[in-house]
């Protein structure tokens, strides 16, 4: 397991370079951004080859999967994001799935099973591995449709492909269910990325009710080697955060 800096969450409102430096001056190796769109790539690809970082994850544009109206623009979306993630080495995008339609959930399932099939043919010809984000509703993310790792599970097996995985923010898991250890370890071979947080706050890992050092042990146990961003906002200087992790 490795670490992966979010910048857009822990340098928010501060420069994106900065993050990236204080990033390789903690020691980490990689880091990971919400939207690609609105930064200068050209400069990202130029600082991280600078550093020697690696692009652990971005995000899609935002599209709705559970929108069947919607998922000619995802599948636009994704395209553009595809393009994006080659040009700055980056194998993996995460995909939020939008917002409930009020429809029956049966249906609104339907359709987000059918939208991310859609996709696998492209994921697969390109190498690129989709990570659908499960979001809590009782805190953050009121009226988004996915917020249930059993749900996402599932939908990740559905999907048939090794290009399709769920992205575990255990920040997020344990508002909407708790119980994380035991989710990590019946269902990581359907984990292709994760998040972490302190709850409540969404502030360091250290802080809060979740043991983190125990959790990354469990992980590192299963034998997953992908990333473990950090994707919280620090109340204190980031960089001396980042320099306190469980290594």
């Amino acid at each position: 397991m490795n670490y992966s800096v979010c910048i857009d969450a822990l340098y928010h409102g501060k420069d994106f370079v900065e993050g990236m430096r204080e990033t390789k001056e903690a020691g980490l190796d990689a880091f990971e951004f919400w939207s690609w769109w609105d930064k200068d790539l050209d400069q990202i690809v130029e600082e991280k080859e600078k550093l020697g970082l690696t692009v652990a994850a971005m995000c899609t544009k935002f599209f709705s999967l559970v929108d069947p109206k919607e998922h000619e623009s995802y599948l636009a979306g994704l395209e553009e994001s595809i393009a994006a993630a080659k040009k700055l080495g980056c194998k993996t995008l995460i995909s939020q799935v939008g917002a409930d339609t009020g429809e029956a959930r049966e249906k609104q399932y339907a359709a987000l099973l059918q939208g991310v099939k859609k996709v696998v043919p492209v994921l697969e010809e390109n190498g690129i591995t989709l990570v659908l984000e499960p979001l809590n509703t009782a805190v953050d993310h009121a009226g988004y449709y996915l917020s249930s790792s059993k749900e996402a599970f599932l939908l990740a097996k559905e999907a048939g492909s090794e290009n399709v995985k769920i992205l575990f923010d255990i920040y997020h898991q344990q508002i909407t269910e708790g119980d994380v250890i035991r989710s990590i370890r019946e269902n990581i071979s359907l984990i292709g990325h994760f998040h972490a947080a302190g709850n409540p706050g969404r502030h360091e890992i250290d802080t809060g009710e979740l043991n983190y050092p125990n959790i990354f042990r469990v992980i590192q146990e299963t034998g997953y080697t992908g990333y473990m961003g950090l994707e919280y906002f620090p109340v204190k200087p980031a960089l001396e955060g980042l320099q306190k992790l469980p290594r």
